[in-house]
């Protein structure tokens, strides 16, 4: 039976195909738009799931590619990237990235936006992230990530002595 299509999904693996990439995109009955639900549909750690968030700073885009065993210290992370994060809206999440909440892919978006990898993914050999719909993922590893979104590796909460 062939794979599902969607825009935003063939969009994706365009994106991974122009970095060299051909990953086995996964796509699941039901969505998976929480770390836990990925991991357990995937049968991994949750820490393996790299969540796409996409806040503001300074009313600019940025995504965040977090692990899935904690949480961005939006405070934190604004104040080493020099300016205040916030949530964005769902319409800017869309108007960004092309994608909706629950599926954001780190890549394949209308424009490059700002891309901040959280550091603890490099715990993992294999991390899982959206492909551009809410029942999809790929697997991917933490260098990947890096180099395919032109992010910048960085924690995103403050270490455990200083909280």
């Amino acid at each position: 039976m062939p794979s599902p299509s969607h825009a935003a999904v063939d969009r994706v693996a365009s994106a991974l195909a122009g970095h060299g990439l051909a990953p086995e995109i996964v796509w699941f009955d039901d969505a998976v738009t929480t770390a836990p639900l990925a991991a357990e549909a995937l049968g991994v750690e949750v820490g393996q799931i790299a969540n796409s968030l996409v806040f503001t700073i300074d009313d600019e885009p940025i995504l965040v590619l977090t692990s899935g065993s904690h949480r961005v210290d939006t405070e934190w992370l604004g104040q080493q990237l020099g300016g205040v994060i916030r949530r964005a809206s769902k319409e800017t999440v869309k108007e960004a990235t092309g994608q909706v909440i629950g599926g954001v892919a780190p890549l394949g978006h209308p424009a490059p936006v700002r891309t901040v990898v959280d550091v603890q993914l490099a715990d993992y050999p294999a991390v899982w992230a959206a492909a551009g719909h809410a029942k999809t993922v790929f697997p991917t590893s933490f260098d990947e990530l890096v180099r395919i979104t032109g992010g910048t590796p960085s924690a995103v909460e403050p270490p455990p002595a200083s909280q």
